[in-house]
């Protein structure tokens, strides 16, 4: 007995004595994504020391630029709504909207003709890259809107319902022209997809506050002038630095993917664009305000809206091309160039 017991003692010593053994990162169920950290505290604990500093850093910068872009569409929006309650519905509107809609949707057949067979871009990337330039860019319209303001150039309220009606057609039509080459991508016209279209963000913040502003009329205006229109300067510079900021890192980051034909695509196709849209507004004989707007909304490219339609519909694309070319390349272009250019071009159509 007195043997046993010696055995025992050992065999408890020894267990006592060996460390235990935790499980590794790789026994833990846990998500590598750190957007889908689980609920579980080691797991959280796990993804959030394996995640890079830098995506910890850039969340407050993310939350900035967010509530930047809310505040400058909602802004846009309900001086729209406000002016289109001054002004009344009138053919103008449906002329100009109608306008939109074609250019939203011709363009990109014109973006994959030169990408496809001038630059030589793939088949997927040159449809998807095709979708971003018959959208618009969100961004670019205010800054359009406000060197307009600053250069006390009157232009037409409705010309925010104009940018709204723009933003979806050409997601179809590049999906369209994918479609023809590859048939018909999995997922392409999912609940998914739809919904993320027509729930995007600038979408729902530009016609919310338009259909605000035409509510509340002047009546309205009056009330929040403080607000939406005596502080819009300064927060149209502070947003336009924090996204040269963001063209910036898009260029250093995709440079790598794109070939001189392409890079020279990004340049070329916003004045085709806006040539396109100074001989619609010459037809329906806007003012130089509203040419100028449509213009710039005829050369601009979206990063915000199609990306994430992009990313559903068409998983096989590269968005780091789409992105440098319209985020690094198109957007600089516009502001530094484009915009000047368009103003005075409009004033010479619309004498």
């Amino acid at each position: 007995m007195m043997i046993l017991d010696t055995i025992n003692f050992d065999k408890h010593k020894r267990k006592a004595m060996q460390p235990s053994v935790r499980p590794t990162r790789q026994e833990v169920p846990c998500s590598r994504s750190p957007s889908r950290i689980s609920s579980h505290p080691r797991c959280c604990s796990s993804a959030w020391a394996s995640a890079p500093r830098s995506a910890a850093l850039t969340s407050p910068c993310r939350r900035r630029s967010r509530f930047l872009s809310l505040y400058l569409l909602i802004s846009i929006g309900f001086r729209g709504g406000a002016e289109v309650a001054h002004q009344g519905l009138t053919l103008a509107l449906a002329l100009t909207i109608g306008a939109g809609v074609v250019l939203s949707a011709g363009l990109p057949f014109i973006a994959y003709a030169l990408l496809r067979y001038g630059a030589g871009l793939d088949h997927i990337n040159a449809a998807a890259v095709a979708g971003h330039y018959g959208s618009i860019s969100a961004v670019t319209f205010v800054a359009v809107t406000g060197a307009l303001t600053q250069l006390a150039l009157p232009f037409d309220g409705y010309m925010i319902a104009v940018a709204a009606a723009m933003e979806t057609p050409a997601i179809f039509s590049a999906l369209l022209i994918a479609r023809s080459g590859q048939g018909k991508a999995k997922g392409e016209f999912s609940g998914d997809f739809l919904r993320e279209i027509a729930l995007n963000g600038s979408i729902v913040a530009l016609l919310g506050a338009f259909a605000v502003g035409c509510i509340t009329g002047e009546r309205g205006m009056a009330s929040l002038k403080p607000f939406l229109l005596d502080a819009f300067p300064g927060f149209l510079c502070v947003f336009l630095l924090d996204m040269g900021l963001i063209a910036g890192r898009g260029l250093r980051d995709g440079w790598k993917s794109l070939s001189a034909a392409v890079a020279g695509f990004a340049w070329v196709m916003p004045l085709i664009g806006a040539a396109f849209a100074a001989a619609f507004a010459w037809l329906i004989g806007l003012s130089a305000g509203s040419t100028a707007i449509l213009m710039t909304l005829g050369a601009s490219a979206s990063y915000i809206a199609v990306p994430a339609a992009m990313r559903l519909a068409l998983p096989a694309a590269n968005p780091a091309i789409a992105l440098t070319l319209s985020l690094g390349l198109t957007f600089p272009f516009n502001l530094i160039v484009g915009i000047p250019l368009y103003i005075a071009a409009a004033q010479i159509i619309a004498r």
